[in-house]
């Protein structure tokens, strides 16, 4: 059998109890570069966030199922995606994180100079090169979408269906198609962003996510703020459902008091409610009434994980000068405690203990939509 087909995958019956992946598909790195190929450059990733280039010249580099990918907003204020290559030597093209430069994008090894839309504009002695076609020697595209103030992109030649992959995700998640905008994300405004270094399987931080069974254990702020999930079942368990504040509570903060009122848009019925959607394969939403935490991870190896996590408020919000700290500290608790928890969970992947895997209790089967679908992926 291949090391990157489901191996000792146990039979499903209707017991409380059903299995996961087995503990190979989070320490292989074959299967990890299987991940990459078939599920990271065949899918839409979220790679950042729109408002990190405000303005003409202003890029940004990510790292997307093995291949750097070049984020550029051009003269005329659009955002266009390329591979981070170089056309003559294949040199790194961009080697900051991000940046702005004037008009164009230079390599600096051999000063190959690319306009803000990829095309090839100038190189050393082209001139002198009647057969080098500009055209052809540009700088390879990458697809590109916004939506919710975000960028995504998708390697794959042909890519996917945005509106049946991601925006069909959320709606299914929110009950419809319309609820998300109620958030108003596209106007959101960064107000804090802190970046995990997770030394731990991407998909352990998924499977983590989507449960609330360790929330009793392991999150006592978030439990004290959402009762309700004391009883071990995620918000996302159940369509159309946001978990509701506590009866005292009156903010979204590490106390339970004093957030910063109502988003505009939205009603009575998605007040003093937390909703969280995951996005496979790699974005967290979580929805609350004055704010939004949006999460990306960056799978950087088969046991390394980047997420970046914004929190999203309106301007107003933040040209106030409002403190945050307090509305942060909830959730960058909730990702610490979550991340640790996954860092414990990644050296028993490799156990013969958990060889065949583990199991998912009834309050967890949901998680099985996320095992299926990644073994359909890299099957």
């Amino acid at each position: 059998m291949s090391s990157v087909e489901v191996r000792g995958r146990q039979p499903e019956s209707a017991a409380s109890l059903i299995p996961t992946l087995p503990g190979a598909h989070y320490t292989d790195p074959a299967i990890f570069e299987r991940e990459q190929q078939r599920i990271f450059q065949r899918t839409w990733f979220a790679a950042a966030r729109a408002g990190d280039l405000p303005e003409p010249g202003g890029f940004r580099t990510v790292e997307v199922g093995g291949e750097s990918v070049l984020i550029v907003r051009g003269r005329d204020r659009a955002l266009r995606a390329f591979l981070n290559v170089c056309r003559h030597r294949g040199a790194r093209l961009c080697t900051d994180g991000s940046g702005s430069v004037r008009r164009s994008l230079q390599c600096p090894y051999h000063a190959w100079t690319y306009g803000l839309d990829g095309s090839l504009i100038a190189a050393p002695n082209l001139n002198s090169m009647a057969d080098v076609d500009r055209r052809e020697y540009g700088l390879i595209g990458v697809a590109l979408r916004e939506w919710l103030g975000t960028v995504w992109v998708c390697l794959a030649d042909e890519p996917p269906s945005f509106a049946d992959t991601v925006q069909a995700v959320v709606a299914a998640r929110l009950g419809d198609e319309e609820t998300i905008e109620r958030w108003g994300l596209d106007e959101l405004v960064v107000g804090r962003r802190i970046t995990y270094e997770v030394k731990a399987n991407w998909k352990l931080i998924v499977e983590n996510f989507m449960e609330c069974y360790h929330c009793a254990t392991i999150h006592p702020e978030l439990t004290e703020v959402l009762p309700e999930f004391a009883d071990g079942y995620a918000a996302q368990y159940f369509v159309g459902h946001g978990a509701e504040f506590g009866e005292e509570v009156t903010g979204f903060t590490v106390d339970g008091q004093g957030g910063f009122g109502k988003l505009a848009g939205l009603d009575e019925s998605h007040d003093r409610r937390y909703y969280a959607i995951t996005v496979n394969p790699q974005v967290f939403l979580n929805l609350v009434p004055d704010h939004v935490i949006f999460h990306r991870m960056y799978p950087m190896a088969v046991d390394r994980t980047v997420v970046e996590c914004d929190w999203l408020y309106p301007r107003p919000v933040i040209d106030s000068g409002a403190d945050l700290s307090r509305s942060v500290e909830l959730f960058h608790r909730v990702n610490q405690q979550d991340f640790d928890a996954c860092e414990r969970c990644q050296p028993g992947m490799s156990s013969k203990a958990y060889a065949a895997g583990g199991v998912l209790v009834p309050s967890e089967h949901h998680i099985a939509e996320f095992r299926d679908w990644v073994a359909d992926a890299i099957r």
